[in-house]
């Protein structure tokens, strides 16, 4: 705006000093010999009376009329909300920037910012400028909302649109287990691996990895983890690890060993083979036994035992044994083979020599010691049997 003070006639000699007025204030410091006074911009309280002096060299002062000069506002229109980053896509701890624009409107303008559909209100500054901005320096994953921001310099205030904004929380360190049926796992097992990530917003992609070879890759849209069954070979044994990655960051798990110790059928032939060895040696053990008694038995039937005789054996309580008169219990040995117990009794029997007049007439009778050798087995959880080998 610009005040102009003319007199008239005019005089051209610039012997004429000016002052310019608002509401009986003097505007400047003080005359001056130019006769416009320019206002840059006009605003609202610029409105009131202005009128001007002109001084000539003699000292008179005239001064003008008042002129009524009223400043009215333009109101605001064309509000927008534009963001930084533009796309509305931001990671957990970035800065999110949301700036409110004003096409047309004077004065002071009072900006607010708004959150959600209902309006919380986040801030609120008045100054006069077409621009304001408002920052969050770290979004967190409760800051993915809907924004907007209003404008007014009096005429009522005048919304902008909605904004989406997205905050995706980055996925943290995954860890990979790996579950068996056993704890040694051989050749032909299976092994189930599984990977998550505890914190991280979906999809995520998951990748698992042999000796740095990617074995699979797979995803999850809802989030979570995700697995996948593996059957072993003797290449398999090695250390694993998996990654997981949501958005521009990938994060990697700690390594997992895994050790295979051979094919399944070699185990169990190798325990079928110590099995057979136990029960050979047991058997051998027994035979051995058997023999030495035998052996043991001869030689006493050869060399009777000075020792007197032993009393007469009682009567036995075994089936299929021979008179009593007839036993004279030489050995006695027991034995527990495979859990069953096996009694063994051994007798020597030795036959009387007949004399001469007790024998019939026209037979010859040789002199001779008989010896045989009695063995009974009993088991213990079974009704007592005998059974008996002549040796």
């Amino acid at each position: 705006m610009t005040l102009a003070c003319k007199t008239f006639p005019q005089k051209l000699d610039g012997q004429h000093q000016f002052r310019f007025y608002k509401d009986n204030l003097a505007l400047g410091l003080d005359w001056n010999s130019f006769p416009e006074l320019q206002i840059p911009a006009a605003w609202k309280e610029d409105s009131g009376s202005y009128w001007c002096e002109a001084k000539s060299m003699q000292q008179k002062v005239t001064r003008s009329p008042r002129v009524l000069i009223e400043v009215h506002r333009v109101p605001i229109s064309n509000v927008s909300l534009k963001i930084q980053p533009p796309d509305g896509h931001l990671v957990e701890g970035e800065k999110l920037v949301l700036v409110c624009l004003v096409a047309e409107g004077t004065g002071d303008i009072t900006f607010f910012w708004y959150k959600g559909a209902l309006g919380l209100n986040l801030e609120v500054k008045t100054q006069r400028s077409l621009m304001a901005q408002f920052e969050i320096p770290a979004v967190t994953e409760s800051d993915a909302e809907q924004y907007y921001c209003a404008a007014d310099n009096s005429f009522g205030p005048r919304l902008s649109e909605l904004v989406s904004i997205t905050v995706k929380i980055p996925v943290s360190r995954p860890v990979l287990t790996l579950t068996a049926l056993r704890a040694q796992v051989v050749v032909g097992d299976v092994v189930q691996l599984h990977c998550e990530a505890r914190r991280g917003s979906p999809p995520i992609q998951y990748w698992f990895y042999h000796e740095d070879v990617t074995l699979k890759n797979s995803s999850a849209p809802s989030g979570g983890g995700v697995s996948f069954n593996l059957s072993l070979t003797a290449e398999h044994s090695g250390n694993y690890f998996c990654e997981a990655k949501n958005g521009r960051r990938v994060q990697r798990s700690e390594v997992v060993p895994l050790n295979i110790t051979g094919p399944a059928e070699d185990r169990k032939e190798l325990l079928t083979s110590g099995a057979i060895g136990i029960v050979g040696f047991i058997t051998m053990a027994i035979l051995f036994c058997c023999w030495l008694k035998r052996k043991i038995g001869r030689r006493s039937a050869r060399d009777p035992p000075r020792n007197p005789p032993s009393p007469a054996p009682q009567e036995s309580n075994y089936l299929n044994s021979q008179a009593p008169g007839q036993l004279q219990p030489e050995y006695e040995n027991v034995n527990l083979v495979s859990g069953d117990k096996i009694y063994s009794l051994v007798y020597c029997v030795q036959q009387e020599q007949h004399s001469a007049v007790d024998k019939p007439p026209g037979i010859h009778t040789e002199d001779k010691d008989s010896l045989d050798i009695y063995s009974r087995l009993k088991k213990a959880d079974l009704t007592d049997v005998d059974y008996e080998d002549a040796m």
